[in-house]
């Protein structure tokens, strides 16, 4: 009975193709936060894989959302993959996006990530999928489902259609009130965030996938299966001094997820928006030299490039990522005979 007051009074039913509009009294920004672990009675600590509630005397799982009400809304949920990053989330808001962080089981990261590679060339894949979706997809973790990214980000999207219902989040819950509109999310990260982005997409189709700084599992092949989001939704930006493009770990993803056919890998920093329809975004902005500032510095942040009046450099390049129209797309181009493919046989490094 409480489910169905819920639906009826606090979830107005929207159509599959009905627009959003907001309608608030007081038209602002709003920052909200809250614990995965209050949200949700279900959610568990996972020590073995460093993933707890506290750290240091201090909250670990805190999950973070924002909505523009004086911006008109595309109607599409940016789900952030990697610790909350306030410089991007204002810009996804000017964009007339919502977007929320939320705290998932990724902590197993530490444990595997940077062990020698199995036989299985699907081993980290698999592990990413089981975080993401809270379902058995892995022999070397136990994730369940309430401690998955998918039903995190449900749970946090329930609890604010309650608490902010300024922002209308009941807009990208389906109909039945049992799950997320996956087709009205945009999933996102940077680094190892952006490569469960990657895979996720792969499983669940989503309306876009961008990926910062990513996608690694440079010794795996999960890249190039089947994808249940079109290859022409998935957008990449990178910086050529990281690391993961010096080792081919991005250009390798790219072009196993088919990228190539959807336009060039386009340097930002001489081509502009909109950067002839590419899907693979590069730059060589000025980061003197420091590779770990390369690799941040696709993110809004403080390890972005800026000119000289201090403004940064990529605003374009971001918007760019999550607002380009998925069927504008560039010209189909010749695989790239520089990257590395098999990263596992490659006898000596580029």
């Amino acid at each position: 009975m409480k489910k169905l007051l819920f639906l009826l009074f606090v979830l107005p039913l929207y159509a599959a193709d009905e627009p959003l509009k907001l309608s608030d009294p007081q038209p602002q920004r709003y920052l909200l936060r809250a614990r995965a672990s209050k949200i949700d009675p279900r959610a568990r600590e996972h020590p073995e894989i460093e993933f707890v509630f506290q750290k240091k005397g201090k909250p670990a799982d805190e999950e973070n959302a924002s909505v523009d009400t004086r911006v008109a809304p595309q109607g599409k949920l940016v789900i952030w993959l990697m610790g909350h990053s306030g410089g991007l989330f204002e810009r996804l808001n000017s964009y007339g996006l919502h977007a929320i962080q939320v705290h998932y089981a990724n902590g197993w990261f530490g444990k595997f990530g940077k062990a020698p590679a199995p036989e299985d060339d699907k081993f980290l894949g698999k592990i990413r999928l089981e975080a993401a979706t809270g379902e058995d997809f892995s022999d070397v973790v136990g994730i369940p489902k309430p401690d998955g990214m998918m039903e995190r980000s449900f749970q946090f999207v329930k609890w604010l259609a309650k608490e902010n219902p300024q922002g209308k989040w009941e807009y990208f819950i389906t109909a039945d009130g049992k799950a997320l509109r996956w087709d009205r999310v945009i999933i996102s990260g940077a680094s190892h965030g952006s490569t469960t982005a990657a895979r996720f997409a792969k499983y669940q189709k989503v309306d876009r996938v961008v990926m910062l700084c990513g996608p690694r599992d440079n010794l795996e092949t999960w890249q190039g299966l089947p994808s249940a989001t079109p290859p022409n939704r998935y957008f990449g930006f990178s910086h050529v001094l990281d690391g993961g493009w010096v080792g081919d770990h991005y250009c390798r993803s790219w072009q196993l997820l088919g990228l190539a056919d959807f336009g060039p890998i386009v340097n930002v920093d001489e081509v502009k928006p909109p950067y002839q329809n590419t899907r693979r975004l590069t730059t060589a902005a000025d980061v003197k030299g420091n590779a770990n500032r390369a690799h941040s510095s696709v993110v809004p942040g403080i390890a972005s490039v800026k000119d000289a009046a201090g403004h940064f450099i990529h605003e374009e390049v971001w918007r760019y990522l999550y607002t380009h129209p998925v069927d504008l797309t560039g010209v189909a181009t010749a695989s790239d005979a520089d990257c590395e493919l098999d990263l596992r046989n490659a006898k000596e490094k580029k």
